[in-house]
């Protein structure tokens, strides 16, 4: 696994964030329990705005199906008036 490069950063916590924090970090450092917690969060807000950028792409889909489907049936009209 690559190590990664760390920058030191503040941040301030709520204190009840942080004592759970502690109190879940198990043998990994807090610093280590924060950003394992920060990259698991920002994993699923990814995934909640790919989720909600196909849900639109779908919508705008179903929008176009009725124009979609009455060209196809003139299409299949025409050619099969030949």
């Amino acid at each position: 696994m690559a190590t990664a490069t760390r920058t030191t950063r503040s941040f301030s916590l709520e204190r009840d964030v942080l004592k759970e924090v502690e109190r879940t970090r198990g043998s990994a450092s807090t610093s280590e329990r924060v950003n394992r917690l920060l990259k698991v969060a920002l994993e699923m807000e990814r995934r909640q705005c790919l989720g909600a950028e196909a849900a639109a792409f779908f919508a705008a889909d179903q929008e176009d199906r009725t124009s979609r489907l009455a060209f196809q049936k003139a299409s299949l009209n025409a050619i099969t008036r030949d």
